[in-house]
């Protein structure tokens, strides 16, 4: 698969490398999925970051003024996941551990449901697929401002008509009481002028496959005060989410993840 890596978002920093060794595991009673080591990644492959002016696009595939990217710095081992079915691929941290999982009710058969978690248990992205069609109403005065940090094309397959995009690996920040963010994969269009009640992480799949959704959330909505915001980040300025996507080793890892993403079937 061809992977294109014109980049865009708010500011140009360099990003600091780490890395690790961890196993990756399935869940009990379900057939092992497959593991393949990754060479250690050069800083000419490994996957860009977020650079060039502010941006504040109602869609992820609008682009500002940009510049050539320089490499950014992901972990130095990695290892690539493949389901049991051999119907999806990802590479991720050596570190890292992917875990199959049962999909939830309401999915089409043959869906599936891969946590990624960090060393410690804590799940930082789930690839579903399968997913049934979804909408939502979005009344005016409910429409929150939103930006996109970081928007890269990626190249998988997907549904087009009204409504959508080519699919971008994005992380995009919705505006409440604090600024929200989020990333993931999608070709859904955010909103009409940078305002949207919610933002979705989801792929219009191709006819009969479903859609699918691989991020940290599958839909970012400005939180209430006494919500749960977790898994989505929560920034007091927009200036501090540019930081995470641009200075911040967890997405320059996640970043690289999700454009891995291969649908096989």
């Amino acid at each position: 698969m061809t992977r294109k890596t014109t980049v865009f978002g708010l500011r140009t920093m360099a990003v600091l490398v780490c890395g690790g060794l961890a196993a990756g595991c399935s869940a009990p009673g379900q057939a092992e999925p497959s593991w393949t080591t990754q060479p250690e990644a050069s800083p000419s492959t490994a996957a860009p970051t977020a650079m060039g002016t502010p941006s504040t696009a109602p869609t992820a595939s609008e682009t500002p003024g940009s510049r050539a990217p320089e490499a950014a710095a992901t972990a130095a081992a990695w290892k690539t996941f493949t389901d049991a079915g051999k119907t999806v691929s990802f590479d991720l941290p050596e570190e890292w551990i992917a875990q199959s999982v049962p999909p939830e009710e309401g999915t089409l058969a043959g869906a599936l449901k891969v946590e990624v978690k960090k060393p410690d248990g804590t799940v930082i992205a789930v690839l579903r697929t399968g997913l049934p069609p979804s909408a939502s109403e979005c009344a005016e005065a409910a429409r929150r401002p939103y930006t996109v940090i970081s928007s890269v094309p990626v190249d998988l397959p997907s549904l087009t008509g009204e409504g959508t995009i080519a699919p971008h690996v994005v992380f995009r920040v919705i505006q409440g009481y604090r600024y929200f963010g989020s990333f993931g994969i999608t070709n859904v269009v955010g909103g009409t002028d940078s305002q949207a009640c919610e933002l979705r992480n989801v792929v219009r799949g191709p006819a009969g496959k479903g859609d699918y959704s691989f991020g940290d959330m599958p839909v970012l909505k400005a939180f209430a005060p006494d919500e749960k915001v977790a898994p989505a980040k929560a920034f007091d300025t927009l200036d501090q989410a540019a930081k995470y996507v641009d200075e911040g080793t967890e997405f320059a890892n996640v970043q690289r993840m999700l454009m891995s993403l291969e649908i096989k079937n």
